[in-house]
């Protein structure tokens, strides 16, 4: 098919799409969409489903072309989630769920499940940086008593579609563009916001995007969420809906979008690092589970609908109850064998969890097992050790490629005589898994619920709820991605989309990127509402009030020469590192630095081989000479300034306070000969000169590490 990169997008809108539209005509011919088979088709963004909210059927055979060819576009790296790092560790309950449900790692608080857990990017290939701004994948294998059950899940509770069968078009449009094979690992470019421009249930997922949550500081500072709405059953049948979530212990924590820029040249593997240098020194990531349980009788009283994979559930609506924590303590031995071989699958689940009709959900049942196939030669992935549960395994599936399993005697079918009918059928008392019986009931069609129709209020729920800082963050993260799209068309229409989240959001987005701003009809379109329990704001959304009491595992760089103050350095590594930090001395080149009293110290990293992005905290001891040597140094003084500028807490000592003086850090008060003895604290900058008491800087430092951005100093700008 021949195109012209300039012609002018189809624009469509949601209140037109079912009307007739004029065939396109390529080389003198009507265009329709097809099947590969070349049957018509009248839609292609619905599942064929059991009533609008029903279960999704095997029988759709779009659905399965369409996943199928998807799946296997890409060998042997992943479609999506290509980049990724993991690690090994377990997870233990609090107490016994059998309140909840009968699934059997969920009930012995002694029991330790061994777990593998791979982050990820989602968008870029396994080369592409660590810290592009997209989503991150949190999936967790749990090898239980039970089997394994794979808990699929992204570091963002929601999702930028509704049904499965719309997944290849969203990956294909984000992916870097046909033509040109870019951008790599990136969003900012035109395919994408078309898309995204013309498919309004992206809107929710876009805010989580375009804020701080895309840009993790680590992956240890990151939530996990479940996405969709599961069950929990009960060994007694009854079932409950559930939303899973991982909570990190260290609190959830981010770059600044300059800092990940800089990261990704500087160091573009710093999240696997991160996580690898943790494990190695003893810090082991934690998380704790959290559930959100809704009563089967309650599934409909929402202003959402609980199987709309675009919704979250507020937690000031249904509270998370943290039931267990998970620990990451082991790193692979070996990368490819685990990290690249693991195949997690949305369907492993065990007796005591069940599937919703959920239709993003249900097209992942199918989707990830027909991903593996290509991805690990066949259908024995199972068998790679990664992926083994560590109970045993009886059936006759047999032979194919890449088979282990030696089975032995001559009755390979079911049932049979000659092996003494073995392996033998389980009962659910004895732990077999049998689906919830749930009552389904209506026409086969390709159509969405009614309940799924209100794209914007979540999205402005999400907006509401974010700080002042956290919306600045927004807005910028907007003007550079829509910066990058060189189609006027697309960009007004993003921003039209966006005048109906937040009218003073499409007001200042439209402003950097030369749009019109949208006017009250333009606004006004945003369908109807679903009537039920909703909030105007959720604490939880904003990374504002995250856990902010730890400076655990935080990296803290002390810049020293010759001559530094090194009773005043060693006092203070001793309390951070009591606190669970990671000090590292930079000097000018690796070896030892000679202190005042004519100690030698050993220097961790040189000026040449680090940067003050991948440090969250920078500290400056005094002594003469030592800062007369870092003063002439333009390095030092440029670490100094992106320290600064990336809102992290600086703190110096003595003579030291002149080196940030010489580092013009405006906005900020500094401590001087007349406030001798005082320690004095200003937006995140801690300084003290002579006479201070030691335990008061250290207390005033450790805090402002604390906080890990201290955001009013970007006003100051």
């Amino acid at each position: 098919m021949k195109t012209n990169n300039r012609d002018k997008p189809v624009m469509i809108d949601e209140h037109s799409k079912d009307r007739a539209l004029e065939p396109a005509r390529v080389d003198g011919q009507d265009t329709y969409f097809t099947t590969d088979q070349g049957t018509r088709l009248h839609t292609t963004d619905d599942s064929l489903k059991v009533g609008a909210r029903g279960p999704t059927l095997l029988e759709d055979f779009h659905l399965r072309e369409k996943i199928t060819h998807f799946d296997h576009e890409r060998i042997p790296e992943r479609v999506v989630h290509a980049r990724g790092s993991a690690a090994h560790g377990y997870f233990q309950v609090y107490e016994s769920m059998t309140d909840l449900t009968r699934a059997k790692f969920l009930q012995d608080p002694s029991v330790k499940t061994p777990v593998f857990v791979r982050f990820s990017t989602v968008v870029g290939s396994r080369g592409a940086a660590d810290t592009a701004r997209d989503a991150r994948g949190f999936a967790t294998k749990l090898y239980t008593e039970e089997g394994n059950f794979d808990l699929v899940g992204n570091n963002i509770p929601v999702f930028f579609i509704q049904d499965g069968i719309k997944f290849p078009d969203l990956i294909h449009a984000v992916k870097p563009e046909p033509n040109s094979e870019m951008p790599q690992g990136a969003s900012a470019h035109d395919t994408f916001w078309d898309f995204a421009s013309l498919v309004p249930e992206t809107t929710h997922m876009l805010m989580w995007v375009m804020s701080d949550r895309a840009i993790p500081r680590s992956y240890r500072m990151m939530e996990g969420f479940g996405v969709h709405t599961f069950r929990f059953v009960t060994a007694e049948g009854k079932s409950r809906f559930v939303k899973f979530h991982w909570k990190p212990l260290l609190g959830v924590h981010s770059l600044v979008w300059d800092e990940a820029q800089k990261l990704a040249g500087k160091d573009s593997d710093f999240h696997r690092r991160d996580l690898w240098e943790a494990i190695e020194s003893g810090a082991y990531p934690e998380y704790e589970l959290g559930v959100q349980i809704v009563e089967e009788e309650d599934e409909h009283k929402f202003a959402f609908d609980l199987l709309d994979a675009t919704k979250l559930i507020p937690e000031e609506l249904v509270p998370v109850r943290r039931i267990g924590k998970m620990t990451l303590n082991r790193n692979p031995d070996n990368f490819f064998a685990e990290t690249e071989q693991v195949a997690f699958m949305a369907a492993n689940i065990v007796p005591g969890i069940d599937f919703t009709n959920d239709p993003l959900l249900q097209a992942r049942l199918f989707s990830y097992l027909d991903t593996q196939l290509l991805r690990l030669g066949g259908p024995n992935f199972a068998h790679i050790p990664i992926n083994r549960p560590i109970v045993p395994v009886h059936n006759h599936q047999n032979d194919a490629m890449a088979q282990h399993k030696i089975s032995k005697g001559r009755a390979q079918y079911q049932p049979n005589s000659l092996g003494g009918g073995c392996p033998m059928m389980a009962t659910e008392k004895l732990g077999a898994f049998v689906h919830h019986a749930e009552k389904v009931d209506g026409h086969k069609i390709r159509e969405r619920s009614e309940s799924f129709k209100d794209h914007y209020s979540q999205a402005t729920l999400f907006w509401n709820s974010l700080s002042a800082p956290e919306k600045a963050h927004v807005v910028d993260a907007f003007r550079f991605e829509l910066g990058k799209v060189e189609t006027p068309e697309i960009r007004q229409r993003q921003v039209d989309q966006l005048s109906r989240v937040d009218s003073e959001l499409a007001r200042r987005v439209a402003e950097g990127i030369g749009a019109s701003v949208p006017g009250k009809e333009v606004q006004a379109a945003k369908g109807a509402v679903k009537q039920g329990k909703s909030v105007a704001e959720s604490k939880a959304l904003s990374m504002e009030n995250t856990v902010k009491d730890t400076i655990k595992s935080r990296r803290i760089a002390f810049l020293a020469a010759d001559g530094v103050d090194g009773k005043a350095l060693m006092q203070l590594e001793a309390a951070l590192v009591a606190e669970g930090a990671q000090v590292d001395v930079i000097a000018r080149a690796l070896g030892t630095i000679t202190s005042a009293d004519g100690k030698k110290i050993m220097v961790n990293k040189s000026l040449l081989t680090v940067d003050s992005v991948v440090y969250d905290a920078v500290f400056v001891p005094g002594g003469e000479a030592s800062i007369a040597t870092l003063k002439t140094q333009r390095s030092v003084l440029t670490f100094l300034q992106d320290a600064f500028h990336h809102c992290k807490p600086i703190g110096a000592l003595g003579e030291g306070v002149d080196l940030l003086r010489a580092a013009h850090l405006d906005g900020v008060d500094l401590a001087d000969a007349k406030a001798a003895g005082q320690v004095v604290s200003s937006r995140g900058v801690v300084t003290a000169v002579n006479g201070a008491k030691p335990s008061a800087f250290e207390k005033d430092l450790i805090q402002a590490i604390a906080q890990h951005r201290h955001w009013e100093r970007e006003t100051v700008e």
